[in-house]
């Protein structure tokens, strides 16, 4: 051998090798110790060898290493754990009892094996896991692991949330139980697909039965996780609760379906475009009235379909959607406005355009929605001449009056002329209609208005303001003698016997004048000082005229007289309401009353509502005279309903109160003070407090509308005629005007009015209410055209509280039926 090489080969490899290996006698003192042991515990071998373990190595290695001895000489098993020494290096130590050939143990070889690496990995894992436990347990949407034949391995909280189970009920079911019937199979064919590899994972929308048995719409995601051999180990599950968007998604489909459903049955024709005004949809009635189907008109230009016309001169008018679009708000028709349909005729058409937007707020499109309106235009025509003439004589009534009468004092000023009014008072016509009857004082009134037009010039205008009064009114003059000749052949075309019902009767007049410029200003003084003067004629004998004199203003003495009495009358406590009873005929039953004020003084009228109330509405009063009338009415009709049963109470509501800025806080606190339920009040507003409003009042009526309590337009048809406006405001009740009950059951005009107001307000699901009926043909009239609700002297006048009370305890539905017939 040569001399160079060592002769001790096994400790010249174990002192080169790489290993970490030691060697302790029983004495636990190191025997050996591997250069590599000697570096990972940063010692030599002279500090190290003979001495114990505990001893020779830093602490806590060394009370480690003595604990492993220790338990292997005593033939104990011993793993450890681990340990790190002083680079932060960790290792692991593996304890090996060395016995001599009796079996004792005389010593214990030691291997360390450096774990650094595998260490950090396994930290890593730790984390991983750690954060993925976390992700799963805090997820906001459910998750699960499953086993391969459908049994819950694992679960979080939003899942058990969602189902309505605790973790370890759960735990105790498969996915099967819990899955909608309808929907299983579905749900077991994907996973088939997932257990044969066909496919890595998959998303399915389905139903989940919750615990309390209600349905829970989920979104489920599953994946197949497999060991090493491909084997399936469990499924991962993702579950989002989409119960909420499945109710939004079927109720966005009502609401197509409902939107679809609506467009073609409604009677208007409605057109849908996109931005840049592209026809995206038709109804039925736009194709009819544009001659374009639907299938032909959509991608097409809206202009290329709607085309419009201007009435009278024929050119062209812009489209309207196109401004809605650009200016984002609703524009409507111009009135009168032409529809050309595709084959050459025409159409009157009238409604608006609107821009449609998303859920953003932005533009997308644009609607137009319109109607024919020939029909309702001869309505409106008609009607329109009702509410200008007066229903009995055919006359034109007070507000046709006031617009010539302004008309002829803005032309008399520009032109330096005179223009002349008589007021014309039939004298002692009272007597005449309480001893003759009604009838015969209309056949009267219609003679008397027949000689006056005839007495007069064609370019004069006669005018019945009510009752007995008559207007003329001249409107160029040369002087005031041109106007007592007017006045001297009146007088005399009625001077002849009037007959009437076989009776001849002796008639004459007393007729005031006042001209212009001399002794009125406007038309409004013109006017009332006619009517002065007319006083004075009767109150000189009758049978005669009399000039206007600034003497005779006495009647406006009169008002301020009024005025004074009526502030004090409120403090006394002198006003009072009267009820005019409201019937159903077909229910013979009275359904509710209407409030009307009165001033009287021990049950005798101090002065009637025609004199006080327009004071009232002059001086201002009328705000808390009617705030005062609406609390009364309020209480008396809770105590009818706590003492007979529920009866509604009307309120007529001016327009100045109902524009007074607490006429709301006023009106909420007085139903909550009075307790009646706010379905019992209904508030009567005329046509012009609604109609010329503007948004305020609109939002008014909506806010009053929220409060339970009803709506109703007073002397409905005599005012304005936007018909196609009255549906966007909240009223409930059209109550017909007496000008066109008065004629219905005789003048086919009226009849035909009527029955329109009636269909057209039962089209709108508004109560139609007949107010004026006297006679038993009115109401038969009304029942049979579907206008049961009526008032008026046929049923009743207006009568106190304690009488209307034994009117409800006394009535009975045949007494009703016995006045219709």
């Amino acid at each position: 051998m040569n001399s160079d090489h060592p002769t001790d080969w096994p400790a010249y490899l174990l002192d080169r090798s790489l290993a970490m290996l030691a060697y302790i006698d029983a004495d636990t003192r190191f025997r050996y110790a591997s250069p590599a042991f000697l570096a990972w515990m940063g010692s030599d071998g002279a500090s190290l060898v003979g001495r114990r373990a505990d001893d020779a190595l830093p602490a806590p290695i060394g009370a480690l290493m003595a604990d492993g001895i220790r338990e292997v000489l005593a033939s104990r098993p011993f793993f450890d754990q681990g340990m790190s020494n002083a680079a932060g290096r960790y290792a692991q130590a593996t304890f090996t009892l060395d016995k001599d050939d009796t079996g004792q143990p005389i010593g214990v070889s030691i291997v360390l094996a450096d774990i650094s690496s595998r260490r950090l990995l396994e930290g890593r894992l730790r984390e991983s896991e750690r954060r993925f436990s976390l992700a799963f347990r805090h997820a906001s949407i459910g998750m699960a692991l499953v086993w391969p034949d459908g049994r819950w391995l694992q679960v979080n909280d939003a899942l058990c949330g969602m189902l309505g189970y605790t973790e370890n009920e759960l735990l105790s079911t498969a996915f099967q139980d819990v899955t909608h019937p309808d929907d299983l199979a579905g749900d077991l064919a994907l996973v088939d697909t997932l257990l044969t590899g066909d496919r890595p994972s998959y998303l399915l929308e389905k139903r989940y039965v919750h615990r309390d048995g209600h349905t829970v719409h989920g979104l489920l995601s599953a994946s197949l996780v497999r060991d090493e051999h491909g084997e399936p180990l469990y499924f991962i599950s993702q579950v989002q609760d989409i119960t909420e968007r499945k109710a939004f998604e079927d109720a966005l489909f009502r609401e197509r379906e409902l939107a679809q459903v609506t467009l073609k049955s409604i009677g208007d024709a409605v057109i849908t475009t996109d931005t840049n005004l592209v026809v995206t949809s038709l109804n039925p009635i736009a194709e009819a009235m544009t001659g374009w189907s639907s299938q032909e008109a959509v991608g097409r230009p809206m202009d290329e379909v709607f085309h419009l016309r201007e009435p009278v001169s024929g050119l062209p008018l812009a489209n309207p959607l196109r401004a809605a679009v650009e200016r984002h708000t609703i524009v409507g028709l111009t009135t009168g406005a032409i529809l050309i349909h595709r084959n050459g005729f025409e159409s009157p058409i009238e409604d608006s355009a609107a821009p449609i937007h998303d859920h953003a707020g932005n533009v997308v499109g644009g609607v137009v929605v319109f109607h024919d309106v020939s029909e309702t235009r001869a309505l409106a025509l008609k009607m329109a001449h009702l509410a200008h003439h007066d229903t009995l004589t055919g006359l034109p009534n007070r507000a046709l009056l006031q617009s010539r009468m302004e008309y002829a004092t803005t032309a008399a000023t520009r032109r330096n002329q005179r223009a002349a009014l008589l007021f014309v008072d039939i004298d002692h016509f009272k007597q005449i209609n309480d001893s003759l009857g009604h009838a015969a004082g209309d056949a009267l009134l219609q003679e008397v208005a027949r000689r006056i037009r005839a007495a007069v010039r064609a370019d004069d205008t006669v005018s019945r303001l009510g009752g007995d009064e008559f207007v003329v009114l001249l409107p160029v003059i040369d002087g005031p003698a041109d106007a007592s000749v007017v006045a001297e052949k009146v007088l005399a075309a009625c001077s002849r016997a009037v007959s009437v019902d076989a009776a001849a009767l002796a008639i004459s007049f007393s007729i005031g004048i006042s001209v212009y410029p001399e002794d009125a200003a406007d038309a409004e003084s013109l006017l009332r000082h006619a009517d002065a003067a007319m006083y004075e004629a009767k109150m000189q004998g009758r049978n005669g005229y009399r000039f206007f004199n600034p003497s005779m203003n006495e009647r406006n003495a009169a008002r301020v007289r009024i005025e004074v009495e009526l502030r004090k009358a409120l403090a006394r406590g002198e006003l009072c309401l009267h009820y005019q009873p409201k019937v159903d005929v077909d229910l013979g039953a009275i359904v509710g009353a209407e409030a009307l004020l009165r001033w009287q003084v021990d049950g005798v009228d101090v002065y009637t509502p025609e004199q006080f109330i327009p004071v009232a509405e002059d001086c201002g009063l009328i705000v808390p005279i009617g705030e005062w009338a609406l609390r009364e009415a309020c209480r008396q009709a809770e105590l009818w309903t706590r003492r007979y049963r529920p009866l509604s109470v009307s309120v007529n509501v001016s327009a100045l109160q109902f524009q007074h800025t607490r006429f709301f806080e006023a009106l909420s606190g007085i139903i909550t003070d009075s307790g009646i339920h706010p379905t019992l009040l209904e508030l009567e507003l005329t046509e012009r407090t609604v109609m010329e409003g503007g948004d305020h009042i609109a939002r008014l009526l909506h806010r009053v509308k929220s409060l339970g309590v009803s709506l109703s337009l007073d002397d409905f048809g005599t005012g304005y005629c936007s018909l196609s406006y009255l549906k966007h405001f909240p009223i409930d009740t059209l109550k017909i005007d007496r000008a066109f009950i008065r004629d219905v059951a005789w003048d086919n005009d009226s009849a035909a009015i009527v029955s329109a107001i009636i269909a057209m307000g039962r089209g709108m699901n508004k109560q139609v209410l007949a107010e004026g009926v006297e006679s038993g043909e009115q109401a038969r009239f009304l029942r049979d055209a579907g206008c049961p609700q009526m008032q008026g002297f046929l049923f009743g006048k207006a009568i106190s509280a304690r009488q209307f009370e034994a009117r409800i305890a006394a009535v009975d539905t045949g007494e009703l039926r016995l006045l219709v017939g």
